[in-house]
């Protein structure tokens, strides 16, 4: 399984194409979170997403795709 928690966020085009499916994953699910919740939990120290609010997460999740689509 790809280790998301270990590498830095800022530099997406690092990524290879499995850690950026899973980086993608994990957010669209926080962003569900985020839109759904009230209170959402609170992310571990070291998660990648850790204190990330809704609109961060969306932009988050439009580099991804740029990203993804630059591996292609």
């Amino acid at each position: 399984m790809a280790n998301i928690k270990s590498k830095p966020i800022n530099e997406l085009d690092q990524w290879n194409a499995k850690e950026l499916r899973k980086l993608k994953m994990v957010l669209k699910n926080r962003i569900e979170v985020l839109k759904t919740s009230a209170k959402p939990k609170e992310l571990n120290d070291p998660h990648p997403l850790k204190d990330f609010d809704l609109d961060q997460c969306n932009e988050l999740l439009n580099n991804i795709q740029k990203a993804e689509k630059l591996k292609r």
